[in-house]
């Protein structure tokens, strides 16, 4: 009897754990540690999903080993992408600083994410890296390379506050989670997409034509978000959860291409 309950037990455990997948989250290296903030981190275990920090590597062993253990992987904000390494344009007089290390790591995790069929999750800069590492550009710099743009992209406000809205494509995988046609968001870039990788779709802009959401085509499950969402998930149940939610969910299916 005592080692029928110690394996019923073992198989509960077991399942507690299946239940709550293991979603990566890119991590920087400033200040000499390997970390992300905690707004990714706490939206995730909200969602039901288990963070784990992955250190910037560029060796290729590694990150396999990495992407054979988690089930989502979460891009995160941060460094203008280098313009002219990864999509062959001269750097704009007023790009911002640049991470040569964390651009390798990004683009080589994101590459080997979705060869693998591994859900993405990619936000801000990782939206605006998970378009360059598929074949995308970006605008180096929205104040003076969008014309007539009336729409701050930078605020001052906390990331828990929206500053502007977005119009979202309906049918689209924002909006099924969403369940909206426009909402409020919030902004901390002046990069942005400009010519889409040839695996991705618009499905979300600003008013003043900004590239604020894209969806993988095909079987790719892939979500790319130039605004903040955790900044909102990190607190609790909000609009924004069922993008995490999302992830956790698409994160308990093996993936695609293993």
């Amino acid at each position: 009897m005592k080692r029928v309950l110690i394996g019923i037990i073992s198989l509960l455990f077991a399942g507690s754990l299946l239940a709550q997948p293991i979603i990566g989250v890119s991590s920087t290296a400033s200040s000499g540690s390997a970390s992300a903030p905690l707004t990714y981190i706490n939206a995730i275990k909200n969602a039901g999903g288990v963070p784990l920090v992955i250190p910037m590597t560029t060796d290729e062993v590694q990150l396999d080993a990495i992407l054979n253990t988690i089930t989502g992987l979460v891009m995160t904000g941060g460094e203008d992408v280098n313009p002219l390494k990864f999509y062959g344009e001269e750097p704009h007089p007023r790009m911002g600083e640049i991470a040569p290390a964390r651009d390798e790591f990004d683009y080589i995790l994101i590459r080997k994410a979705v060869e693998k069929g591994i859900p993405v999750l990619g936000i801000c800069r990782g939206m605006q890296m998970l378009n360059v590492a598929l074949g995308g550009t970006l605008i180096q710099d929205i104040p003076s390379q969008v014309k007539g743009s009336m729409v701050d992209h930078r605020q001052e406000a906390p990331s828990s506050t929206a500053t502007h809205s977005i119009t979202i494509q309906k049918n689209s995988l924002l909006y099924n989670l969403l369940k909206t046609e426009k909402t409020a968001v919030n902004t901390f870039h002046h990069q942005a997409v400009k010519k889409v990788a040839p695996s991705l779709k618009v499905i979300a802009v600003a008013k003043d034509g900004v590239v604020e959401a894209v969806e993988g085509t095909g079987n790719m499950r892939v979500l790319g978000l130039q605004f903040h969402p955790e900044g909102f998930a990190a607190h609790g149940e909000c609009e924004f959860s069922p993008i995490f939610e999302w992830l956790v969910n698409e994160s308990k299916i093996a993936p695609l291409n293993q």
